[in-house]
């Protein structure tokens, strides 16, 4: 396979071996894409290698997207695989839920290393490839948390903010090379991570403040990613859809509300 010349277009998605970029993979491979999965969780990538059992258009490459050696490798090894990669998803990203007096120096450059560092140097691996076949599309995986604050989050919600604002910049310079770059930003999903860390009280917290009184599926956040991505979205650019719900635009009184109305 090395080596391969296809017109079939190709999607990175980083973070990719479960969760929500395993749906984002899902969602390329059903609308005629290739897909590279960089994962930093080797057993996990490689039972989601297994399960898809599709090397013709699957190619699995273990990656801390936090280290520049390790991400100039893996995407020299997808274009070296597949020849060309049209779209950049960068979901990789991690947590650490602490007070701001007990989060140490070190767990915040952890959080900024991977939910920041690792979109910037993902893209800027990326970019040279998809300029080589006249552009593409890059989406970056934020969150809610970057948009509004909310407790325990000073590493996480300060590196999805900040990657809001990468976003614009990478719309300004690369946009003049055919290369889009837009943000999602999703509220709570339903996925194996959350069913772990969230308890019933806090879920219950957040249905009191989404409005649609329910947690995202990860295929409803595929969805925006895949548009994004798509021609339907050709002059999007520079901008982020908060995939959350109504979570984003709701204040204080949706339990009351729901009351008033027989919810």
């Amino acid at each position: 396979m090395s080596g391969q010349s296809s017109s079939k277009h190709v999607a990175v998605i980083t973070g990719g071996a479960r969760g929500i970029g395993l749906a984002v993979a899902k969602w390329f491979l059903a609308h005629d894409h290739r897909v590279a999965l960089l994962d930093i969780d080797a057993e996990t990538l490689k039972k989601t290698d297994q399960a898809f059992n599709d090397p013709a258009n699957v190619l699995t490459v273990h990656c801390d997207v936090s280290k520049e050696d390790q991400v100039n490798a893996a995407i020299t090894k997808i274009e070296q695989t597949f020849g060309r990669i049209d779209a950049l998803v960068n979901n990789a990203g991690v947590a650490v839920f602490k007070p701001i007096g007990e989060t140490t120096f070190a767990e915040f450059r952890h959080v900024l290393g991977t939910n920041l560092d690792g979109a910037f140097l993902c893209s800027q691996a990326c970019v040279p490839v998809m300029k080589k076949h006249g552009g593409g599309a890059i989406v970056n995986i934020a969150s809610i948390s970057g948009l509004r604050a909310s407790t325990l989050r000073v590493a996480y919600g300060t590196s999805k903010a900040a990657l809001l604002h990468l976003t614009k910049q990478q719309a300004v310079e690369l946009g003049t090379v055919g290369i889009r770059a837009n943000c999602v930003a999703p509220g709570p999903v339903d996925t194996e991570m959350a069913k772990l860390v969230h308890s019933v009280a806090i879920r219950s917290d957040y249905y009191d403040t989404i409005p649609m009184n329910r947690y995202a599926e990860p295929e409803e956040i595929a969805n925006a990613v895949g548009f994004l991505c798509s021609p339907a979205a050709s002059f999007v650019n520079g901008q982020f859809i908060s995939v959350d719900g109504g979570f984003d635009a709701s204040g204080v009184g949706i339990p009351t509300l729901r009351k008033s109305q027989g919810l």
